[in-house]
């Protein structure tokens, strides 16, 4: 089993930066890809951002690209979301999520951290 513990969303002005980490435990040699995702009140969970564990290739949603950055630690199994130029609209549960195999199906979820962003 793997577990992921996201920590360090919080409330931010727009304009602010806040920088996510989700930790990554248990068996978790076989990780092929960790990605960003986020819900909203009301909406359907959207991704936000992926990372390869191995090559580091990164991907965005159209939303956040520019604004946000996804990285990984390899040797802490931490991978990171440095979000920059924040709007309400990034107002969400942000969640991270591991990918065993690499068919962008992933395999475990965070339980989630709050980022509000006022105006």
């Amino acid at each position: 089993q793997v577990q992921l513990v996201e920590s360090g969303g919080g409330l931010v002005q727009a304009g602010g930066s806040l920088r996510l980490s989700c930790a990554a435990s248990g068996r978790t040699s076989r990780t092929y890809a960790m990605g960003w995702f986020r819900q909203a009140p009301g909406e359907e969970r959207e991704f936000v951002a992926r990372i390869t564990w191995g090559g580091g290739q990164t991907y965005y949603a159209d939303s956040v690209k520019g604004r946000f950055t996804v990285s990984r630690d390899i040797a802490r199994r931490t991978v990171f979301l440095q979000m920059n130029r924040l709007t309400p609209e990034d107002t969400a549960v942000y969640y991270c999520a591991l990918d065993v195999a690499g068919t962008a199906r992933y395999d475990y979820w965070g339980q989630g951290t709050q980022v509000t962003v006022s105006s």
